[in-house]
């Protein structure tokens, strides 16, 4: 089963950034190219019932195949995550690091997706799972979803 089949179905979430604006650039400070710290996101519209939310930040436009730059669960209910921060529990990454990793384009703007799950349970995952074992294991307990697109071109290439 694919998430994005499971979400259309649920309330949405409404996420920001007072970092970035969506579909506009994120700044450098949360890339390879500056600190690489996760930007702060607000969350807005979480449901009552919702027990934990989980985090994927990915990139469809990588070459060859999405990339994963950060997954966290079992995040406590709130509406702030705060930069440079570890909300909750941290898998595997694409850059094989349980830690989240920056925008860091080879070439050309990119999208990442910050996507954000209500989910009305915590998963019982490890620190080596990974975005499609967290996709899995939230699978039908999603009560909402919501995302913030950002955009990224490498300055030095």
């Amino acid at each position: 089963m694919h998430t994005n089949d499971i979400i259309r179905e649920y309330k949405p979430l409404r996420i920001t950034s007072p970092a970035f604006e969506s579909n506009h650039p994120i700044p450098s400070k949360y890339t390879c190219e500056g600190k690489d710290i996760n930007p702060p996101l607000d969350i807005d519209g979480i449901p009552e019932k919702s027990h934990s939310l989980a985090l994927i930040v990915d990139d469809p436009d990588a070459p060859g195949k999405t990339w994963v730059h950060w997954v966290v669960w079992n995040i406590p209910i709130t509406h702030h995550i705060k930069e440079n921060s570890i909300p909750g529990e941290q898998g595997v990454n694409d850059f094989g690091r349980i830690a989240w990793g920056g925008p860091c384009p080879p070439s050309g703007t990119h999208r990442y997706f910050f996507k954000v799950y209500a989910l009305d349970t915590l998963l019982p995952l490890s620190s080596t799972s990974t975005k499609k074992e967290l996709e899995q294991a939230m699978g039908e307990h999603i009560l909402a979803f919501g995302e913030l697109v950002g955009l990224y071109n490498k300055k030095v290439v």
